[in-house]
């Protein structure tokens, strides 16, 4: 908010912001649901960490993050979400909600995200945790065919893939967690206007020197 409120020429600090937001306005944090349960899968193939935590691009395509995350209908019901983000700018290059967590919503995301921004061959590392969507067969045989590098996160280390874990964050915390969905297809459409409009276009990231992912994409 304090980004938001420079970038519009006022110029106040943190602590006032959060004493006006905390004491004036009664604004308070929302709990989350709890995390739903998950078996492990048995890996095909488990790659190992080429990123080591050195989340800088030189330029885009050249390093991609990828995860799931889990998402609450107003009902309970679970939506899992798989988004991928290049770490050249933190902007979300593909992102897909449906109904099942599997290797196949994986691929699909992986391959709308090749669609719309196609990265010369051999050129891309793809970094995820060791899931088996990301480690079964059917994933591994789709990234050799399009000339994709897997890299993994150490098994149990989030902070292999932080830049992940931080745009999930965000989505929550600024998006899905203020609404209630009585249907899927109002959770779908949010999640997706909220990643390639507003978090693309409109929030100012610290990483980019709070300019927006696109704005620092462009000036590439």
């Amino acid at each position: 908010m304090t980004a938001y409120l420079k970038r519009a020429g006022h110029g106040y600090s943190a602590a006032t912001i959060h004493k006006y937001m905390n004491t004036q306005m009664g604004l308070r944090s929302i709990v989350r649901p709890k995390k739903p349960g998950a078996k492990p899968g048995k890996p095909h193939k488990v790659f190992g960490n080429k990123l080591r935590q050195d989340f800088h691009a030189d330029k885009p395509n050249q390093k991609w993050c990828t995860d799931f995350t889990y998402l609450f209908l107003k009902n309970g019901d679970v939506r899992y979400n798989c988004t991928i983000i290049d770490l050249h700018d933190r902007s979300v290059v593909a992102g897909i909600t449906d109904r099942h967590i599997t290797s196949e919503l994986a691929i699909r995301t992986l391959q709308k995200a090749l669609e719309s921004q196609r990265p010369a061959d051999g050129s891309l590392i793809l970094h995820s945790d060791q899931g088996s969507q990301y480690t079964s067969k059917a994933f591994i045989e789709f990234c050799g065919s399009v000339h994709v590098s897997q890299s993994m996160s150490k098994a149990g280390y989030p902070y292999d893939n932080a830049p992940m874990e931080r745009y999930f964050n965000t989505l929550k915390n600024e998006c899905t967690n203020l609404y209630e969905f009585r249907t899927q297809e109002e959770l779908y459409q949010t999640v997706e206007e909220f990643a390639y409009a507003t978090y693309n276009h409109v929030r100012p990231h610290s990483y980019n020197g709070y300019r927006t992912p696109f704005e620092a994409r462009c000036a590439a």
